[in-house]
């Protein structure tokens, strides 16, 4: 909701910033050019229009790309000139070959330029974190972990940890990992059923990466009223991003066995598993904005005067501390 000091003035003009597409945007879904992205959604910053047209290569204020960034565009074509990169795969899955240079990173990352987060919860009032149902979220869930995956081969061993974790309670693996059919084109039906009948939900991401937290946890995990098993991220980075104690991170325990002989005893206690549902009704997760605010920071003259500069992204995005196995 930014808006630039001087913006009327600047509306006044009736200039608009452009903001050329480089690379197919799959992700963002921006299906038309102009100004109407910015009109939908009523952004309180709304001079600016996207284009696809490579005749404005020189002159556009902004060059976004998704995933990679084209030779053609390793450096700005006017002083004024913004490269920005949009990226939602986990750092460790995008490499780059060779040196990336950009301004503005657009990120689930906290730290870049605009964080595009999978989810974003923010509390009606931050004195308020826990608020005591008067609901029973276990009541006729028979049975105890379920998983949805159709990656077997991640890297960071979560499908190994998961086999371990079924030694000791009963996971029911759902997809091309497993013996249970869960079909993608079924999805609703599939989590209403795992919501009806399961009280865990394995919400293992394929990377364990800073920030990386995807909507396996949101929306297939919280929005479904399943206790979500969390691996990915680290705990600091979900204590940041998630509701209070409404997730379990696998950190917190020294095994596979270790947990699940936590897991069995919140299978058991009714009011102990509750409590990981107080964040309910505390706050809310809310629509980002992302376009909204790609408009506003593009009218920011200290942004603009002083642009940031990542002499070596490569390392920012995927530097020797920004992955964990």
């Amino acid at each position: 909701m930014y808006v630039p000091p001087d913006y009327e003035v600047i509306k006044g003009s009736g200039k608009l910033k452009t903001i050329l597409l480089a690379t197919s945007f799959n992700s963002l879904q921006v299906e038309d050019s102009g100004r109407e992205v910015f009109l939908r959604w009523k952004c309180p910053v709304d001079t600016c229009m996207v284009t696809f047209l490579e005749n404005y290569t020189e002159v556009a204020d902004m060059i976004l790309c998704e995933d990679y960034v084209p030779s053609t565009f390793s450096r700005p074509f006017n002083s004024r000139q913004v490269i920005m990169i949009y990226l939602l795969e986990s750092a460790s899955t995008s490499s780059f070959e060779e040196a990336v240079s950009v301004n503005w990173t657009a990120t689930y990352r906290r730290d870049s330029d605009i964080v595009t987060p999978y989810g974003k919860w923010q509390y009606y009032d931050d004195r308020v974190k826990q608020i005591q149902q008067d609901r029973n979220y276990a009541s006729n869930k028979t049975k105890t972990v379920a998983w949805v995956v159709s990656n077997c081969f991640a890297n960071n061993n979560r499908r190994e940890y998961a086999e371990a974790l079924g030694e000791h309670i009963e996971v029911d693996i759902y997809g091309s990992c497993g013996p249970y059919e869960c079909p993608q084109e079924t999805a609703d039906a599939c989590f209403e059923m795992l919501e009806r009948d399961y009280k865990f939900y394995l919400a293992f991401e394929n990377r364990n990466c800073k920030d990386y937290v995807t909507e396996k946890f949101f929306a297939n995990a919280l929005n479904h009223n399943i206790l979500p098993i969390v691996m990915g991220a680290s705990p600091e980075d979900y204590a940041v991003i998630a509701p209070f104690n409404s997730y379990i991170h696998v950190d917190q325990f020294a095994s596979p066995e270790e947990l699940a002989n936590y897991l069995h005893i919140l299978d058991k206690n009714d009011s102990l598993y509750n409590t990981y549902f107080d964040w309910q009704g505390t706050g809310e997760f809310i629509n980002t904005y992302f376009w909204c605010r790609v408009c506003a920071l593009l009218h920011d003259e200290d942004s603009l005067r002083n642009p940031r500069w990542y002499t070596d992204f490569t390392d920012w995005w995927n530097g020797a501390d920004v992955c964990r196995n």
